[in-house]
């Protein structure tokens, strides 16, 4: 591939990645860090890049491989999401409303961070601060969507189940 080539996709999907990252991190340095490593790490292995996914879903994997190496490294294991944020953002969601009807943000957020394991808590973050499709969540883990749509309702109930049991 050439320079010219690989500087139109950095072209295209920066923003795609850097936003995502952002998503994730709520810091927009760590996300323009992350980002640029991302495509320093995509330009190394392009050749490997089958085409079995879109390359913005693959662009957007090897992100999320970089941003938990980060946490790794740097030890943030916190990397709780702002909800008043996810509310702004999608107040129209149905359970984003449950949320604010029950006024209890500090609490959903203890509950993702201290009882979502891996995957349904990445799940959930895509399908709700990235807004992505269970399409898009589905290729990212190499799975289908009907895995992403079950693993997101299985977070959000348990999510909803924690709550109840704390009331």
């Amino acid at each position: 591939m050439t320079s010219e080539e690989f500087e139109k996709i950095y072209q295209i999907y920066f923003k795609d990645v850097y936003y995502y990252i952002l998503s994730l991190s709520k810091d927009k340095y760590i996300a323009e860090d992350i980002t640029s490593e991302t495509f320093l790490k995509a330009i190394k292995a392009i050749d490997k890049f089958r085409g079995d996914a879109k390359l913005r879903i693959w662009l957007c994997q090897i992100a999320k491989n970089e941003y938990f190496s980060y946490l790794r490294k740097n030890k943030k294991l916190d990397n709780a999401k702002d909800l008043d944020d996810i509310i702004e953002k999608k107040g129209g969601n149905f359970f984003e409303k449950e949320i604010v009807l029950k006024e209890e943000f500090i609490e959903i957020n203890n509950i993702i961070n201290s009882s979502l394991k891996e995957p349904y808590e990445q799940v959930f973050r895509l399908r709700v601060d990235s807004g992505l499709s269970f399409k898009e969540i589905g290729n990212i883990f190499g799975k289908t969507d009907n895995w992403a749509c079950v693993t997101f309702h299985r977070a959000r109930k348990k999510i909803l189940k924690e709550l109840e049991d704390k009331s």
